[in-house]
């Protein structure tokens, strides 16, 4: 991120816009927000099922630790014309990845590596791509590797519920959805063995369950499962 505009549009942007919406659109409650980290670095691990998803996390952090929160998108999508990279790079503050590995020896997650190496706060999403609502997708090995190389950096799951109501994979339209966040307690990469992703994937799913049910959503889906 370069230039002191791009800097004040950023803070502009998050501090005004998007925790305006949040609070407003979302109505966000967070459990356990003590667990978050006072400062990088640090990786935030999350479901992902929406747009909103990175939008929400960042929202969770304080204003000052801004500048040093960065989320982890894919390249081919964030980067494929030249207004949306400008938007993604300086504004969202992304480290872009290429998805599915590459060609000779190019290692996809270096550019994380370095942002760990800054101090910097990570958002990662295991799942590499946005799922079913509600859902967790098979978990990628590329928490797995970051965990490994930096054994000191605390992981820390959270799980997001409502977003993808709210703003579904493939969806432009925006429903007002009351959003859920749960934030777990960090992993580390010493315990990194090979159980270390069957660990992480439970206490995903142990914060989904700790949250409150969707009851009308669910209701909706066991008439429609029923007919």
């Amino acid at each position: 991120m370069n230039g002191p505009i791009n800097r004040a549009l950023r803070w502009l942007f998050f501090n005004v816009l998007v925790r305006g919406f949040v609070l407003l659109a979302l109505g966000l409650s967070v459990r356990h927000r003590e667990r978050l980290p006072g400062q990088g670095p640090a990786i935030l691990v999350a479901n992902h099922n929406s747009h909103l998803d990175t939008l929400i996390l960042m929202s969770l952090l304080p204003p000052a630790q801004l500048a040093r929160v960065r989320p982890v998108a894919a390249g081919d999508y964030f980067l494929r014309n030249r207004w949306l990279a400008w938007f993604a790079r300086e504004i969202i503050g992304i480290i872009p990845i290429r998805r599915g590995g590459g060609a000779g020896h190019h290692d996809p997650l270096a550019p994380v590596d370095a942002a760990l190496a800054r101090g910097e706060i990570v958002i990662f999403f295991p799942e590499g791509t946005r799922g079913e609502p509600e859902q967790l997708g098979p978990l990628k090995k590329g928490i797995l590797h970051l965990a490994r190389r930096h054994p000191e950096v605390p992981v820390i799951p959270l799980w997001i519920q409502g977003a993808g109501r709210a703003l579904p994979r493939g969806e432009a339209l925006f429903v007002p959805f009351f959003c859920d966040v749960a934030v777990g307690h960090a992993l580390y990469g010493q315990q990194a063995g090979a159980d270390w992703m069957a660990r992480l994937q439970r206490d995903l799913l142990a914060l989904r369950d700790s949250l409150p049910p969707l009851h009308w959503y669910q209701g909706r889906v066991d008439e429609d499962a029923s007919r």
